[in-house]
């Protein structure tokens, strides 16, 4: 047998198990949804409250008020933006509604009746089919948007579920840290401990400049649209806000609609500038902000990040596209920890290592 076929094989089949155990990996989070997409979400905001719960902690609060104005402040911001969203949605829902009606009935008496001469079956049909092509893609994010489950009942589980794993990260982050050390080899502690710190800073970091990260393209896209008279702009900030968080998916979305409120309700002109301002917020995300912020926090080269992004969506949807990204940051720190065995170089303890400090660090040989 040829040397190079030899080679070949082996390498396939070693490929072939790992593409097993990744799929095997993949079955089990799906069957276990109920709890990890709470999981996740609860280290996810964990990262994001960090910023302000590590400031407590450094100011000598006790831990367990820091955890109590950590979760109230969470709650009363994605309260109060929630409220804003649909105070303004009532106040000109009906406006907006009459006015998109009109503005679709002269753009279709413009299509019969300007140069195209369309039939009125012709624009039925074509609007049928871009009706058919986005249920069809909305159902594969809808499915990621009931990952946490298909019954009131199951999302306010996760609900619940994601609110008592915030309470335990923050309250008690070193216990369950060093019992999850626990579970490997004594030998292995070290590196497991190193890494999951490493791992630990890079989402943090992540959390923390995709969070100015939204608040810059909400700030200028709402107050853009606020400036232009577009309705809705409250709502459209919050949009943009929560939308930042799925990397440039999220961004083109809430830009587009935008763009179509402007369109429908303020005529071309307003609409072309409102087009002006997303395009100058994304462009500056996209080449100040993304370069220099997420760049250094993610560790991640742009073009992974969108295939990560679009893979996670395919998989588990609107919550694979939210979580892909920072966990395939960890991922990568970790691999990369591991594999210049970063344990055996002298340990840098940053402000992310509070979660730990009910922990003492491990060293080589000890758990």
């Amino acid at each position: 047998m040829p040397r190079g076929l030899r080679i070949a094989t082996a390498y396939a089949w070693r490929f072939l198990v790992v593409a097993a155990a990744i799929a095997v990996l993949v079955w089990v989070v799906i069957q276990l949804k109920l709890l990890i997409i709470p999981l996740l979400a609860a280290i996810l905001v964990t990262a994001l409250v960090w910023p302000f719960f590590s400031l407590l902690l450094r100011g000598r609060v006790p831990r367990w008020v820091a955890v109590l104005l950590s979760i109230v402040l969470t709650l009363v911001i994605a309260g109060g933006l929630l409220w804003l969203a649909i105070w303004q949605i009532s106040l000109q829902a009906a406006s907006v509604r009459d006015r998109t009606v009109a503005a679709l009935q002269e753009f279709r008496d413009y299509l019969i009746q300007g140069p195209l001469h369309l039939t009125g079956g012709q624009i039925d049909s074509a609007i049928d089919q871009v009706f058919d092509i986005l249920q069809e893609q909305a159902q594969l994010l809808w499915s990621g948007a009931l990952a946490i489950g298909s019954t009131l009942g199951h999302v306010a589980t996760g609900i619940l579920l994601t609110l008592f794993i915030l309470i335990c990260t923050l309250a008690d982050g070193g216990g369950i840290w060093r019992w999850t050390v626990r579970l490997f080899p004594t030998r292995a502690r070290h590196a497991v401990d190193g890494a999951g710190r490493a791992g630990w800073r890079t989402v943090v970091n992540y959390a923390r400049t995709q969070l100015l990260v939204a608040t810059i393209d909400a700030v200028g896209i709402g107050l853009g649209a606020f400036l232009l008279g577009v309705p809705l702009a409250a709502p459209i900030g919050v949009l943009v806000f929560l939308g930042a968080f799925v990397p440039f998916v999220g961004a083109v979305l809430t830009g587009a609609l935008a763009v179509f409120l402007a369109l429908v309700y303020n005529g071309p002109f307003i609409a072309l500038w409102m087009l002006i301002i997303v395009l100058a917020v994304q462009q500056v995300e996209g080449h100040i902000l993304q370069p220099l912020l997420m760049g250094s926090a993610v560790k991640v080269h742009p073009l992974g990040v969108v295939l990560v992004v679009a893979g996670g969506a395919m998989v588990a949807g609107i919550a694979g596209a939210v979580f892909a990204v920072p966990l395939a940051a960890f991922v990568n720190v970790v691999w990369l920890y591991l594999s210049r065995r970063g344990w055996e170089q002298p340990m840098d303890a940053g402000p992310a290592d509070l979660i730990w400090s009910t922990v003492p660090r491990t060293r080589k040989g000890r758990s």
